[in-house]
């Protein structure tokens, strides 16, 4: 009984979230022929990626996409603690033949599908023949079922993250305003023009790579960030860098991470939620702007070129 009490609660609150963004002609998803890849990244370890990434699928959800998160972290992976679930598979697993996609994803809160990971994962560029089959049947059947897939990567540049960064549509780059921080994100930024999908445009026009500054004082201070970055990243690396926004300093936080369930649903009123529901809406709208032809599956087919 406790545990249909649960779900039914949990069925409430992404309900309620809905309702949020019902009001709001922005909110209906845009029809498309492929599935968009936003993969979440960061400099370094403790900027919140993957609290961002996982509210971030909440969200993206509640304004009527269909989304997969994807645990991506092959040092840490802990995105079923942030969701508050129990993994019952890793998609590694999936890799090696030893389960099928559909046994290991699993209903987050939120109506979000999620595929958890696992640590010690061999980098991309070492999977075997049978493996990278398994990953290409993956990524067809992910490509047919989904519009939006969240990627949850590690922290800092390892063949894995650029491989992972290379397949998206949209490169979100967490940030704080500590100054390691910010030097770890410039970091993360420099590399992305060599990359095919994140190619340096002019610094007037949108690009592939985002900014999100997490854990913010005010709201100037994360405007501030961002245009000390952009601003650097325009200069000497011509690459336009959109602003994805802040999350601003809020209690909530870390007594959503201490409940183990999703800020987003549990206080869907507080100001963090505010701002993932304004990142939410701010993808959404770029998710609606045209993209690269290839479909997920010949990005990935491309990573092996």
């Amino acid at each position: 009984m406790a545990d249909f009490s649960r779900f039914v609660r949990r069925g409430d609150q992404a309900s309620r979230l809905r309702q949020l963004v019902a009001g709001d002609r922005s909110a209906e998803a845009p029809k498309r022929a492929s599935c968009h890849v936003i993969t979440v990244i960061s400099g370094k370890g403790g900027v919140g990626k993957t609290f961002i990434a996982t509210n971030l699928s909440i969200a993206m959800a509640a304004r009527g996409h269909r989304v997969i998160l994807f645990d991506m972290d092959m040092g840490l992976a802990n995105a079923d603690i942030v969701l508050g679930v129990q993994a019952r598979g890793t998609w590694s697993e999936v890799l090696k033949g030893r389960r099928r996609l559909g046994d290991v994803v699993i209903e987050a809160p939120g109506g979000v599908a999620f595929a958890p990971g696992s640590s010690g994962i061999a980098e991309l560029a070492d999977l075997s023949e049978f493996e990278r089959h398994q990953l290409m049947a993956a990524m067809q059947e992910i490509e047919a079922r989904y519009d939006v897939v969240i990627l949850d990567c590690g922290a800092g540049i390892s063949r894995n993250v650029l491989g992972f960064a290379a397949t998206a549509d949209t490169v979100l780059v967490v940030t704080t305003p500590e100054p390691t921080s910010l030097t770890d994100a410039y970091a993360m930024i420099k590399v992305f023009p060599h990359l095919s999908r994140t190619r340096p445009t002019p610094a007037d026009e949108p690009g592939g790579i985002g900014l999100l500054v997490n854990n913010v004082a005010s709201r100037r201070e994360g405007r501030d960030v961002y245009e000390r970055i952009s601003g650097v990243a325009a200069r000497f690396l011509q690459l336009a860098v959109m602003d994805c926004g802040y999350i601003l300093r809020d209690e909530h936080v870390p007594a959503a991470i201490r409940e183990r369930y999703p800020l987003i649903l549990r206080y869907p009123r507080c100001v963090a939620a505010s701002c993932l529901m304004a990142l939410a809406s701010r993808l959404s709208r770029e998710i609606g702007q045209p993209q690269a032809e290839q479909s997920l599956f010949a990005r990935v087919v491309n990573m092996f070129l």
